[in-house]
């Protein structure tokens, strides 16, 4: 089996093009599988027909029973029903097994939640807030201000190399998942802040970094790219600075400018292409948020909506204006 699982990896890299990220987690997914079936002594062999020996769907399903009892959250446990059913169709189109057990296996309902993202007020007070003006300051400052006007994903903004700016229009070529590449606007502020970062940058000592088109714009001090991890150290460094007293996630400041876009009225495809969403129903969370908010502002505003309250208000005021008559 430990052999197929890598093939499985390799499939998923070099015909399904999927992003190191997710093949990463499907492999993981399915060596917790293999383990589970080590510890209960159950066979993964293939029979004379071509079936797994032992392994079923009631099989699968006593593994998610496993993955409950440790509280791990419905999204997660979704994935894995995903990367099971995915590991065994590609076992079933090898020809290696003649049914996916997977397939009579149900996913966990997940449910639907609502994007958090800070106002203006608090996006403003961050990017305002003090940071050092060497070069690492002006990097998490750049940082910051590339999150906001462009929106895109930590893995996006920790993988820009020099060359993927163009200044001049405004645009940076971001390589989303599945390989897939986009062209994304960058705003004025950003820019600013990317070509005030990238002067000071050059002035580090040419033996930590090297200055070609394929460098990374984001470095650490070794002169070497920023890890993800180091990216989301920084927004707390500098959430903590601002005063805001709550965690700031990468994620958070991309549904931030996501609901700042909708809200400042921006067409929902164009939001889709900003953000590089496969399918508008993804999109389509953010439009939640700003249904709630005009409902919010409706009931406050709307003499109608305030239902009894308005009336009684209205029958006392004419109460009152009749006494002022009499």
């Amino acid at each position: 089996m430990e052999k197929e699982i890598a093939n499985f990896g390799l499939h998923m890299d070099v015909e399904r093009n999927l992003s190191p990220n997710t093949i990463k987690n499907y492999i993981t997914d399915v060596r917790q599988f293999k383990a589970f079936l080590d510890a209960n002594n159950i066979s993964a062999k293939l029979d004379d027909t071509g079936s797994m020996i032992d392994i079923d769907h009631m099989v699968i399903r006593a593994f998610l029973g496993s993955l409950y009892r440790e509280r791990l959250k419905k999204v997660t446990i979704s994935r894995k029903v995903t990367a099971l059913r995915t590991f065994f169709n590609y076992l079933e189109r090898k020809g290696k097994i003649k049914v996916n057990p997977g397939q009579m296996v149900q996913a966990p309902k997940i449910e639907k939640y609502v994007p958090t993202f800070l106002s203006v007020e608090e996006m403003f007070s961050m990017l305002d807030s003090k940071s050092p003006t060497d070069a690492f300051g002006l990097r998490d400052r750049a940082i910051v201000e590339l999150f906001y006007s462009s929106g895109i994903r930590l893995s996006e903004l920790a993988g820009l190399n020099r060359s993927d700016v163009d200044y001049s229009l405004g645009l940076m070529k971001i390589r989303g998942k599945g390989k897939k590449e986009r062209m994304v606007p960058v705003g004025d502020k950003a820019v600013v802040a990317l070509k005030t970062y990238l002067e000071k940058r050059n002035k580090i000592s040419p033996g930590n970094i090297k200055n070609s088109s394929d460098e990374p714009i984001f470095i650490n001090r070794a002169g070497a790219r920023l890890s993800t991890r180091t990216v989301a150290r920084i927004l707390d460094k500098l959430a903590l600075a601002s005063g805001l007293g709550k965690k700031i996630s990468p994620h958070m400041l991309r549904h931030t400018f996501a609901t700042h876009m909708m809200e400042a009225g921006a067409d929902l495809r164009a939001i889709q292409e900003f953000l590089g969403h496969e399918s508008l129903s993804t999109t389509q969370k953010y439009m939640s948020v700003t249904i709630g908010r005009l409902l919010e502002v409706y009931d406050k505003a709307h003499p109608k909506a305030r239902g009894d309250k308005f009336e009684k208000e209205e029958v006392q005021t004419s109460d009152d204006n009749a006494i002022e008559a009499k």
